[in-house]
């Protein structure tokens, strides 16, 4: 992942030009630690920002390529029963990320299967 960098207004200041903060798109370790990042209120500011930049030079703003990659691959629908407490976590996990619990679970079980298949 190539590093991407935007100079973003700390969310008490978005109106004052005074303090200004260039943060770094960090690479990742896993794809939960990207979904902590964007959903974080660094990765949030980040995204405001570049929508911001995007909507002033009437183009479209780039957000999560770990969303967007899943969102592209083909998938397959099935139905599965989780117990209610899971689900229930999973969407307070999900809301917290800032991503739909689908998506969460999704990625969690192609985490879980990349895992699997190295025998960590």
């Amino acid at each position: 992942m190539r590093d991407r960098s935007v100079t973003i207004l700390p969310a008490e200041c978005w109106e004052s030009d005074v303090l200004k903060k260039s943060i770094q798109v960090p690479k990742f370790k896993s794809e939960s630690d990207e979904a902590d990042w964007w959903a974080s209120r660094e990765g949030r500011a980040y995204v405001k920002r570049q929508s911001a930049e995007a909507s002033s030079n009437g183009t479209k703003a780039i957000g999560s390529r770990l969303v967007a990659r899943i969102a592209r691959k083909s998938s397959i629908q099935i139905a599965i029963r989780l117990p209610e407490g899971d689900l229930k976590q999973a969407r307070k996990i999900a809301t917290r990320k800032g991503i739909g619990y689908q998506t969460l679970i999704k990625m969690l079980v192609h985490e879980g299967l990349q895992r699997e298949a190295k025998g960590v």
